[in-house]
Parts: structure tokens; sequence; C-alpha cells
């Protein structure tokens, strides 16, 4: 049922959830009857990466696969540092968590035999991805989501709000600040609860070219990080390599798909450049083929993704969102190719969880893309977001499940954050910028540090919340980047092109860490060589 906040403080016994994508809606669902304050930045059903989401959910279900080969496939592209128990967990999951959905009333596309219909993806060695409608499964799923969360009485539901803080005491949650969406003279409005679950989304909106919606910015990633939680991987963020370029912020997205039946990326000159970087060609792992991509874009030759003989005719009826974004910008798809470039879609780093969901700070747990599980390593399959968002949704749900959540002692207190009015969008357009020019598909160590200085300034003289919580996420992106010494996945650097096998690890750090790298990059140039605190 729909809630309205009345009062600037409040308590409640509630599981309080942030984040209105797909992570939070099945998290609530799965806790009812248990009663849950459901927390979303804009209407529900908009606002959230996964509502995007063309691709559909990787999931072992067609005869002759199984979750052994998927983890195996998952593994395979992460760069040498997945967490092969989480990998495969997830991959056993997935069954299950198709069948809840479906019972939402997901209408997943079947075959003319009422079987699942299952499609292939790039890097998968089997046809496992279920789509809705061939490239509108993120849509169709939040649809059914949010339908299901409004009939459901044991969800409170807290429409235009975004947390802006994470209140703990004693290293435990004690509550969040929230501030209505977009009115900066609002007052703020302190929720105390003991149990909250972040599903904020991603941090593609810190960058100039992205597919992600306005409100993926890292604000859960930030909260999280200021509270003292340990982060992991923040460095690995992958870019979809054919974001359609028609001038839209965001990008629109040629989904994988595509190229899974058979569309082709081609230069200006009409000549496919994939077969050169990898025997898969355009269905190489997405990191290897957005830099084949960038490269032609950076060589002056343009790129292009090309299905006028895949699909000719058929593109309308098999990809109809693609196509209408298209047609929108004067593009037939079916008789033109279209021009394309890599876009910040995913972040593989995230607040660290465990197989749980808990995060380091007790009565904190996080899902989706806010969250670090192990599972993509340096580099996501193709499909396996959403997976891995409906499968930690409800492991968190069964974790809190059998808890008994106490209401704070106290109302907590206001936090010293900035109070400044609206932001400064010269200041985001900046950062934004910076982000895609020196900590994007391809990094060296003079733009990364650069970046590393400029966000610690930012994120210490802004004098508006979501401002300084976009900088100190970029912060933490940019630091871990500076410190990695190597390229692995979705991680290029330029000046050290090649994979170091001993640092074939995951990153763990904290906020804390990378205010140090910037105070050495500030004060006193740290040599090439050196290893600040992350590990």
């Amino acid at each position: 049922m729909q809630d309205n906040i009345h009062n600037l403080t409040r308590t409640t016994d509630d599981v309080v959830i942030v984040g209105g994508g797909l992570a939070g809606l099945f998290c609530a669902l799965k806790l009812a009857p248990r009663p849950v304050t459901l927390i979303s930045a804009a209407p529900l059903g908009q606002g959230a990466s996964s509502a995007w989401a063309q691709g559909g959910i990787a999931a072992a279900v067609a005869e002759g696969d199984t979750p052994e080969a998927h983890a195996a496939d998952t593994i395979a592209v992460g760069g040498e540092i997945v967490d092969e128990a989480i990998a495969l967990g997830i991959a056993r999951e997935a069954a299950p968590r198709i069948r809840d959905l479906l019972a939402y009333g997901v209408p997943f596309d079947r075959d003319l035999e009422g079987r699942l219909a299952v499609g292939r993806e790039a890097a998968h060695s089997a046809r496992r991805i279920v789509h809705v409608r061939g490239d509108g499964a993120g849509a169709a799923i939040i649809a059914a989501l949010s339908d299901a969360v409004r009939r459901t009485p044991s969800i409170h539901l807290i429409e235009g709000f975004v947390a802006e803080a994470l209140l703990t005491e004693g290293g435990a949650v004690t509550g969040l600040q929230l501030r209505e969406a977009g009115n900066w003279a609002a007052p703020p409005v302190l929720l105390a609860s003991r149990a909250v679950v972040l599903a904020t989304g991603g941090i593609g909106h810190l960058y100039a070219v992205t597919t992600n919606p306005t409100e993926a910015s890292g604000s859960g990633l930030a909260i999280a990080a200021r509270a003292g939680a340990a982060i992991a991987d923040p460095e690995f963020v992958q870019f979809h390599p054919t974001a359609i370029m028609v001038g839209r912020d965001p990008a629109p997205l040629a989904t994988e798909a595509l190229r899974g039946e058979g569309a082709t990326l081609i230069n200006g000159d009409g000549a496919r450049f994939m077969l050169a970087h990898h025997p898969l060609a355009e269905l190489a792992p997405r990191d290897i083929v957005a830099r084949g991509v960038f490269a032609e874009i950076a060589a002056g030759r343009g790129a292009f993704l090309d299905a006028r003989e895949a699909l000719g005719a058929r593109f309308a009826e098999k990809f109809p969102t693609v196509y209408a974004s298209c047609i929108a910008a004067g593009i037939d798809a079916a008789t033109q190719a279209i021009p394309i470039a890599p876009a910040a879609h995913y972040h593989m780093g995230g607040i660290t969880v465990d197989e749980r969901g808990r995060s380091s700070i007790d009565g904190l747990w996080a899902g989706g893309e806010v969250s670090s599980t192990g599972a993509h390593g340096a580099n996501r399959l193709a499909s396996n977001s959403l997976l891995e968002a409906v499968v930690y949704a409800a492991r968190i749900a069964d974790d809190i499940a059998g808890r008994a959540i106490r209401s704070p002692a106290r109302l907590p207190d206001a936090p010293a954050i900035p109070r400044g009015g609206a932001p400064d969008a010269a200041a985001v357009t900046r950062l934004r910028a910076m982000m895609s020019t020196h900590v994007g598909v391809i990094r060296n160590n003079d733009g990364l540090a650069e970046a590393v200085r400029s966000f610690a300034s930012l994120e210490r003289e802004a004098t508006n919340i979501a401002v300084r919580n976009m900088a100190t996420t970029a912060l933490l992106v940019a630091a871990a980047a500076w410190t990695r010494r190597e390229s692995r996945g979705a991680h290029f650097r330029a000046d050290h092109p090649a994979d170091v096998p001993a640092l074939a690890r995951r990153t763990m750090t904290t906020l804390a860490a990378a205010h140090e790298v910037a105070d050495g990059l500030t004060d006193r140039p740290l040599p090439r060589t050196a290893q600040p605190m992350i590990a």
C-alpha cells in the first residue's frame, strides 16, 4: 500500500528496503507477510536500470544445459577472480527463481511446445537466456513485480524519496536520512530502523555516456562507504559495447541478443573488425568487444551494428524496443547500420556482501548492482545481473525471515552533511566527463591520478549532498583503478596492458583507504610501483 511521510522523524519495526528495482521489489515480495517499508526515488516501475534490461535472465533451464556449465562460463569470463562457489550457487538457484517470476506474472517467451524459449548471448556456451518479447525482459519483469507489490498489504510504499545518508551507531544500522527527491528546500526525514536493505542500483550515470537512468548515480554505494562499509572491486566497470549513439542521455541500448542472432560489427568502411580481436568475434566477452569498438572510434573510422543481413525486415518484430529507439532517431535498422559506442553499463563492484547478502555493518544487507557478491569477478557474463539480483533478494529475505527486529531505542542523530541548494550542474558535468575520459574503457596512470585528485577535492568542497555522494563513489572507483597496475577483465590500463598473476584477487577497500590514495597523490606523488592500502 502507498505510504507518505508526514513526520520528520519516525521509528519502525519494519524491514526498510531502499530501491524500486528488481532486487528491492523481489526482496519485499519474498518477505511478505512480514511488514516492509519500500522506498523508491522514482514512481514504482521507473528510474531502475532493471526496467531497461533488454537481454533477459541467464538460467540453465533448457534440455542439455546445466548449472555447472553456466557457472563455468561465468568463471571463464570473470578474469580469474570469480568466487566459484558463489557462481555455482547462483546458477543452481536460477530455475526456482524463474519459477517465482512466472508465479508473479512475468510473461517469459515460450516456444511452440510451451517450453521456455532460450536465446544465446556473448560468452555463453549454450542458449540459456530467457526473454520477454525479444528485448523487453526488464520492463516486463519490473511491471509484473510492481503490480504484485502494490497488491501486497504488508508492503508500505514510499515513492519520491531518496536516501542521502545511512545512520549507524556502534557498528550497527540505526536508520536512514531521507529527502524528497528533487526538492532541495525540503527538510530531511529521519527514519529509525535496525534492518536496512540497500538495493539502490549502480553507478552508470557517473559517466558522460551511459545506458543507465539518472538515478544510477552511486548514491547507495556512497552512503554505505561513508558509514564504514567494506567495498569490493570498485574499479571493475563494464562498458556495453553497443550503445546507440543518437545524442540521447542516457543512450539507448542495442541488446547483445542482436549479435546472438547474427548481427555484425562494422566500421565506417564496412569492414568487420572484431575478427582481428578474438576468435568469437562479435560474441567475445564484453570487455574485448568494447575495446574493439573504442579503437575503431578512436581511429576515426566509427563503429556500427549491422543487422541488415541477419534480421532485415524481421528486426521490428524480434527487437521492437531497439527498433523503436532507432526509428525515433531517424534510423531504419532493417536497412541501415546503427551507429554505436561503448557506454557505462554495469558495475561489478559494490558493497561487500557474504553469501546471505550481509554487509560488514550489522543490520545492513545489500542486493542487486549496489552489492558485490564475487559472482562477476572482473567482467560480468551477459544476463547474469538480473539473475544475481533475484537470487540475492531471496537469500536476503530468507536471512531476515527468522530475525526479531527491534525498533531503535531512540531516534538517530542527523548527520552533519551539506545543506546546500540544488546540485551544481557544471560540477556534475565535469565529474561525468572526467569519469568517461580518465576512468573509462581505457585508463592510464596520469589520467587516473588526475581523476582521484579531482574527485577528492569535489567530495570535500561539495555543498550539495547528491554531488558529494557522486564524488565519493567516483573517488572509490578511480582510486582502486589507479592502484590496480595491471589489466584484468573490464579494467584495462594502457600503461599496464598485461594481467599480473600475483594480483589475481578481488579488491577489498574502504573510503578511508581511497582518501589515503588521494592524500598521497595530492601531497607527495607516489612512485608508479608503490601500492597503497587497497588490498
